[in-house]
């Protein structure tokens, strides 16, 4: 049998040679964390390679993920469907093994990580999410979900903001299944990080509310099983192992210092590291007997049975939660669901109603039938009103909820949201102003990255939020959302379309969905059977003109109104005038070329687009000879009815606009 030296050493050696061949990478983590590695993977982790989404498998986060290779030949030795020659194309076009660890390629890959701190983030949701799921379908006698949330962290994840934001949270939630292991080896790119880096962590941690165990040394095998079995006990607190190692161990040359970080050891160290190590294989060699001590997949199909059958006994005695529980764990929503009918409702009722209030109304109709439903808010439930009426808020002590106060923590939630959703079971919601997406933007980036289903629920969406002025009042931010490739935003211009956009967002599998809201009353209006179909196509022709339109006017959210309403004085003065509701761009760009020809006929020249947004985005609507009456500057601070008026949002200005380029037409 291998020593535990001789299998963290294939960790090693594997990593270092497919850096070398990709000459890109980073050796140095893999090679001082393989210790560490290898004593979680073989004697803790609860895994199944032939099933990688086994539901109650434990998750294995990589937040430092510039250490892909340390993932990568984790998920080969071990028996996961990860060819060596995966490893030996590294880096390449079309690897499974790309040069961070990308969610979806390799089976065994839980999340995206590289961008540091966000991998932490999403083990917190994850550690959230495996407990909440627990709470809600666990039974006395059967405990059908129960597993932990194991993550790797590094300098760089822990000089990060969101670790703070994160860190605090899953402290206040008392999440005893989450384990991390802090890569403490003291250099970064730049070099040695008490230049730069010099915080107290394991106090930072202690006064997060986490059990801390310090000074581990990472290269130990027997004092990482008892810090490990030391963390486990803790099951009241998240448990931060720092473990002391020496980036790039066993490279003699480059070890403890900054070239091994991100970059090719070279041919002459990875020789000289092979001796170091006395690991005299070839490159890509690993003996027969290094892989049978790797191997999990017999213990993994084991460890899968012996949950079938606990699951088994579980559907005996509670057939009705077995059900629901599977059918969570699939992503498939309710068949029963009513979310198409409440647009025809919302129709029916014909409200006056700021778009935020009436998607309160949407999770109040909602939320009953959607158990999975996990919403929350950035400290701003109130004026975002996500807490809706069957809402149960999720503390250490009531775990079974459904809604999380995330705090002032906006980057955060988008990370953990992104965590629970990547865990299964639930479809995650979370809430903030419109403006807080640019503190957000990097989650939501990720989540689009993944196509995982998050639900991002934006508020105050103009500069018609009013006094709090232009530090509060979105511009550029609806340009930033659309313009996120796989990322679906609807902005609404009544109770019907949002409830149309929530519809589309449950339904939505393959990519996050950010929802916009106004702060401010929007007018009802009225639809055909047919309008109230096309809303789901993004863009739809709300008025008509009798003939063929001479001009297009084309809204979202707030300005839809303000469109009609100057279409109709448009037409006392005897212009064909078409209104054009435009509720998702990226939807209306999707749709074939007929239906975009109908909507939009390319004969009709003379557009104005109309939205209390960045100008720019909507050029690529009305071209060059059209017009777009939008934001270039900052918002002021004052009543939104007086800001409006000031930057131009008005009747009169709007239809001046259409004169002129009218007359510019027939001149």
């Amino acid at each position: 049998m291998p020593s535990r030296f001789e299998l963290a050493n294939a960790v090693r050696a594997l990593s270092m040679d497919a850096v070398q061949k990709a000459n890109s990478g980073h050796p140095g983590a893999p090679m001082g964390m393989a210790d560490i590695a290898e004593v979680l993977w073989n004697d803790y982790l609860v895994h199944n390679p032939a099933n990688p989404q086994w539901a109650d498998r434990d998750r294995f986060v990589l937040s430092n993920g510039h250490g892909s290779m340390l993932l990568y030949s984790l998920l080969h030795l071990t028996g996961y469907e990860l060819g060596l020659e995966e490893l030996q194309n590294f880096r390449q076009l079309h690897a499974k093994t790309a040069g961070h660890p990308e969610y979806g390629y390799a089976p065994g890959i839980e999340t995206t990580t590289g961008p540091l701190g966000q991998g932490l983030a999403n083990a917190v949701g994850m550690a959230l999410a495996e407990r909440t799921l627990a709470a809600q379908f666990n039974r006395p006698g059967h405990s059908v979900i129960d597993h932990h949330t194991w993550c790797f962290v590094g300098d760089g994840c822990l000089m990060e903001g969101i670790s703070h934001e994160v860190a605090s949270l899953a402290g206040t939630q008392q999440l005893g299944k989450l384990i991390t292991f802090y890569d403490d080896n003291g250099i970064s790119i730049d070099g040695e990080v008490k230049g730069w880096f010099t915080d107290d962590t394991a106090k930072r941690f202690e006064a997060y509310g986490w059990h801390v165990v310090p000074s581990v040394d990472g290269h130990k095998p027997e004092e990482i099983k008892a810090a490990i079995e030391l963390a486990k006990s803790h099951d009241d607190k998240p448990s931060l192992i720092i473990c002391k190692t020496i980036i790039g161990f066993g490279a003699p040359n480059k070890q403890g210092k900054e070239e091994c970080h991100g970059a090719a050891l070279g041919e002459e160290e990875v020789a000289a590291a092979r001796q170091q190590l006395d690991w005299p294989h070839a490159p890509f060699h690993v003996p027969e007997e290094i892989y049978q001590g790797w191997d999990a997949t017999e213990a993994g199909q084991s460890r899968q049975a012996a949950w079938d059958e606990r699951f088994a006994r579980y559907a005996e005695a509670y057939p009705e939660e077995a059900r629901e529980l599977q059918r969570r764990l699939k992503g498939e929503l309710p068949t029963a669901l009513t979310s198409e009918a409440l647009i025809e409702e919302a129709q029916a009722k014909g409200e006056t109603v700021a778009s935020r209030k009436a998607s309160l109304g949407c999770l109040n109709a909602l939320g009953p039938q959607l158990p999975e439903l996990l919403g929350g808010s950035a400290d701003l439930a109130p004026s975002n009103l996500t807490f809706w009426q069957g809402a149960q808020a999720i503390s250490a002590d009531a775990p079974g909820g459904n809604y999380l106060h995330y705090g002032v923590r906006e980057f955060g939630m988008a990370a953990i949201i992104n965590g629970i959703a990547l865990h299964g079971g639930f479809v995650p919601f979370g809430a903030t102003f419109l403006i807080f997406s640019e503190y957000m933007r990097n989650a939501v980036r990720m989540a689009a990255l993944m196509g995982t289903r998050a639900i991002h629920v934006f508020t105050h969406d103009s500069i018609g939020l009013g006094e709090d002025g232009p530090t509060h009042q979105p511009i550029e931010q609806l340009t930033t959302l659309r313009s996120t490739p796989n990322l679906a935003t609807w902005r609404p211009c009544d109770a019907v379309e949002t409830a149309a956009a929530w519809n589309a967002a449950l339904k939505r599998r393959c990519g996050p969905t950010a929802l916009v809201f106004s702060r401010q009353g929007l007018p009802h209006q009225a639809r055909s059977k047919q309008q109230l179909a096309d809303i789901q196509r993004g863009g739809y022709i709300l008025k008509d003109s009798a003939g063929t339109p001479e001009l297009i006017l084309i809204a979202t959210g707030s300005e839809v109104g303000l469109a009609m309403d100057a279409a109709a004085r448009l037409e006392e003065q005897g212009r064909a005038v078409r209104v054009v509701s435009m509720p998702s761009t990226d939807a209306f760009d999707r749709q074939d070329a007929a239906y975009r020809q109908q909507v939009l006929p390319a004969e009709v020249g003379n557009r104005i687009a109309i939205e209390a947004g960045h100008r720019d985005f909507w050029y690529k609507y009305v071209g060059l000879e059209g017009r777009i009456l939008g934001m270039a500057t900052y918002g002021e601070s004052a009543p939104a009815g007086d800001l409006f008026k000031h930057f131009g949002f008005t009747v009169e200005n709007l239809v001046a606009e259409a004169e002129q380029l009218l007359d510019d037409a027939e001149a």
